[in-house]
């Protein structure tokens, strides 16, 4: 498989855990004291770097360390509006159009050389 897909689909998975660890306890456990929160989400950002530092690697060696964290970036959002509005309940907003769009302009930037 070329390195650039597999890194894809290594950061989407990454993304999917880091949303989790990051987010979840928002509203799994807010009545929980914090350290449970914590080690919670601990627990899931193991498995977050798991895939994460073999997708920088095998990314790193057809890109730069900017298109990596640009692709983990615009990744990140594409996954989190799903996440905001399915998991955590909240309402879609206009503001995550604009946002996607001023990402998808920082993507063009970086790979167009």
């Amino acid at each position: 498989m070329h390195p650039i897909a597999t890194t894809i689909g290594l950061l989407l998975l990454s993304n999917v855990f880091m949303l989790f660890a990051w987010y979840a306890h928002l509203r799994t456990l807010p009545t929980k004291p914090l350290w449970i929160a914590i080690a919670f989400s601990w627990g899931i950002a193991l498995f977050e770097y798991i895939l994460m530092v073999p997708a920088n690697r095998i990314g790193h060696t057809v890109l730069t360390v900017s298109q990596l964290k640009i692709l983990q970036e615009a990744i990140t959002l594409l996954l989190f509006v799903p996440f905001v509005v399915i998991f955590m309940k909240e309402p879609l907003k206009l503001d995550f159009l604009w946002a996607g769009l001023c990402l998808m302009a920082a993507v063009y930037f970086i790979f167009r050389s």
